[in-house]
């Protein structure tokens, strides 16, 4: 089933086929061959705190929130919102200026105060063309699909799409399609400005370095974590938001990072990818920081065949 899944994934991503509207038309209804099927959703009375703990929980970097009674879609939560709540950007407010700085009574806000409304959403009847059309148009990680009813019934996730074309994709490498131009931080940056970085670049993780040497990376996953361990709890000394949020990353980067060269076959990658239940990796080249690869560059270069 997976080899078939690929192999139509492969064909209704090829834009240059006079195949292609026929095969978009045949297909429909594929999306949910690749879509999770047992979605967890969230009350949006669900607090921050409580959101971000789920995620880690389960290693998601989204949760769809739904009415308790009909399931119905709401809206959706993702790591880069919490991001944002933790001074990325505008709904740093909550602590600031709502709570007065007072970061244990913020993190409380139900989830409803950060999470988008009315997202976009799809029918389990679209084909995989169609669902990637639209999330690539809109520049978004994901889609929960609802049926007639607006409930929820899967989510399908650029992850879902790349990694699902471990193995197939044979002429291609990592250096032919990885951003050279690397977003890096240091080990001394807080997690507040991280997150702004984060947050104002729309990334994900952000390679650590230092005297221009490769020393770790830093995920939203990563920030999450810290954000939700009872230690850190436990050693503040106040309820300042702003206490916490000068912590610098070296306490929360993970040192032992994976790696790929840009050698490596596109394929290969997918398959480590999927392997170690990650977005992406640092490219290096006789050990020196040449570049970044994640999923949603290898699911663009798909949408190039």
């Amino acid at each position: 089933m997976k080899d078939k899944n690929t192999k139509n994934l492969r064909k209704s991503m090829n834009r240059g086929s006079v195949e292609h509207e026929s095969k978009v038309a045949e297909n429909e209804g594929e999306i949910m061959t690749l879509a999770k099927k047992d979605v967890i959703c969230i009350p949006q009375t669900k607090s921050i705190k409580e959101a971000a703990e789920m995620m880690i929980e389960h290693g998601f970097r989204r949760l769809p929130v739904t009415h308790p009674g009909s399931n119905k879609l709401l809206g959706i939560v993702t790591a880069m919102d919490i991001l944002d709540f933790l001074g990325g950007g505008s709904k740093f407010d909550i602590i600031e200026k709502k709570h007065n700085d007072n970061f244990l009574a913020a993190i409380n806000e139900p989830v409803k105060e950060i999470m988008t409304r009315d997202p976009i959403s799809i029918s389990p009847k679209y084909s995989i063309r169609e669902s990637v059309d639209v999330m690539t148009e809109n520049g978004i990680g994901s889609l929960p699909i609802v049926d007639k009813e607006e409930k929820v019934v899967g989510i399908v996730t650029e992850r879902d799409f790349a990694l699902a074309l471990a193995g197939s994709l044979t002429n291609e490498t990592v250096g032919d399609i990885m951003i050279k131009d690397v977003i890096t931080t240091t080990p001394g940056t807080p997690i507040e400005s991280c997150s702004k970085i984060m947050v104002r670049n729309n990334l994900r993780r952000i390679p650590v370095v230092e005297e221009g040497k490769l020393i770790g990376i830093v995920t939203s996953t990563d920030i999450l974590r810290f954000f939700g361990d009872k230690e850190m709890f436990a050693s503040m000394t106040s309820n300042s938001g702003l206490d916490v949020l000068k912590r610098k990353i070296c306490d929360i980067i993970k040192p032992n990072i994976l790696v790929t060269e840009p050698n490596v076959r596109l394929g290969d990658l997918c398959g480590l990818l999927a392997e170690k239940n990650i977005g992406g990796v640092p490219v290096v080249e006789d050990e020196e920081l040449v570049g970044i690869v994640t999923e949603r560059d290898i699911l663009n270069t798909v949408l190039k065949d």
